[in-house]
């Protein structure tokens, strides 16, 4: 089947619908088709979906016996719990329980492979969120060689990209299959044409470091900000512990917001939830977020919040937050809906000098418009002013 193509766009170049590179990237042709007998499900971390280097795609389009499922956690757990599954399958993820695929007997081998695609932090959260996962026979692999995904970072060398782990697990599983060996030549294709294409991409892997005091401004701030969505959430109240007790509970404790806000860079477009909590409201934690009991006289369940961030946001939006624990908050109550950036991790001289956003904005005469009394307005309108400074800063932008 020929490779679908987009129509082209005054901004943007044609893409494959299939591979979802650029049109005169596309490498669909070489992407074989493999009669493999072992059923392959992907269950695919939503943030891996549309990335262009992800090699889900080209094996969910190679194995004759693969289904790709891709949602949020949530419902990917949904998903996945009504699942009829073969009563020989198991999980491709490694622990101190997983078998060794490559040292079992034919009668010893799945039927039925699960494998996760996403980081290995995407990873841990789909254990997490998915508990039917945890109740699966666990399969691992031993790579002799490190992996070849040379234009995304990896954990550690012999760290494997999905196609790779899948064709090395199948390999294991059924050896005589043939088209493997075509499979991961597609792959190997794919990764040296990109390289060949921008050799400043070996720079990401190596993670290489910028000049200290340089500029480090992401492209969307420079080229999309209409794209860009600035949050500040305040989290509920956690326990009081002394000294020693602390550490060990804070390792447990998952925060979860109790106010979030955000606005729309360009359109200055609002939002603002306010969400049911356990852990109390006394009137000294309410003074320190500058609110009121009665701020939190409509506020809604988790779910309901979820639902109503989810629908606020557009598929190409890019949420900015100014401290990475705000980023927590969303991922915490699964509410992660689109890529988030670090505002406090742009390095600039000016910057890094200063004690806080705070004394940075007054040291650069920078006014931030505030729209109301709480301390979340005020550092909501804060990150706003300084993702704006970012945006006109002289520099050269991330790719």
């Amino acid at each position: 089947m020929p490779a679908l193509q987009t129509r082209p766009s005054k901004d943007a170049e044609p893409r494959c619908y299939r591979c979802f590179r650029p049109a005169e990237a596309c490498f669909c042709d070489v992407i074989p088709e493999v009669d493999n007998q072992t059923d392959v499900l992907i269950l695919q971390h939503r943030r891996e979906r549309f990335h262009p280097f992800n090699t889900a795609r080209i094996v969910n389009q190679s194995l004759r016996r693969c289904d790709l499922m891709t949602e949020h956690n949530v419902d990917l757990n949904r998903r996945f719990d009504s699942l009829p599954l073969s009563d020989r399958v198991g999980v491709l993820y490694p622990g101190n329980d997983a078998k060794l695929l490559s040292e079992l007997s034919p009668s010893e081998r799945p039927e039925q492979l699960i494998v996760i695609d996403g980081t290995w932090h995407h990873a841990k959260t789909l254990m997490r969120d998915i508990p039917r996962l945890q109740t699966l026979p666990r399969y691992r692999l031993a790579p002799a060689t490190p992996g070849r995904y040379r234009i995304r970072r990896e954990p550690n060398e012999h760290a494997l990209s999905t196609l790779e782990a899948t064709v090395s697990a199948l390999r294991a599983i059924e050896p005589e299959t043939e088209g493997l060996d075509r499979l991961l030549g597609a792959f190997e294709r794919m990764v040296d044409d990109q390289l060949n294409h921008t050799p400043s991409a070996t720079n990401w892997r190596a993670n290489q470091s910028r000049r200290r005091g340089s500029a480090n401004v992401p492209r969307v701030l420079t080229r999309e900000l209409e794209n860009v969505v600035v949050a500040y959430g305040e989290q509920e109240k956690g326990e009081r512990l002394d000294r020693g007790a602390r550490r060990g509970v804070r390792n447990r404790f998952r925060a979860k917001p109790i106010l979030w806000t955000a606005e729309r860079l360009v359109s200055g477009e609002r939002f603002e939830c306010m969400i049911e909590t356990d852990s109390g409201l006394d009137s000294d934690f309410l003074g320190r977020l500058q609110l009121t009991e009665h701020d939190f006289a409509n506020a809604v369940s988790v779910d309901t919040f979820r639902e109503q961030w989810r629908a606020f946001l557009r598929p190409t939006d890019h949420v900015a937050v100014y401290h990475s624990n705000t980023a927590k908050l969303l991922r915490n109550v699964d509410a992660e809906f689109s890529d988030t950036l670090i505002l406090k991790s742009i390095h600039m001289k000016s910057h890094t000098k200063s004690d806080s956003l705070e004394s940075f904005l007054v040291d650069q005469a920078i006014q931030a418009q505030v729209d109301g009394s709480s301390r979340a307005s005020l550092r909501l309108a804060n990150a706003v002013a300084f993702a704006k400074h970012l945006s006109q800063h002289e520099t050269t932008p991330q790719p």
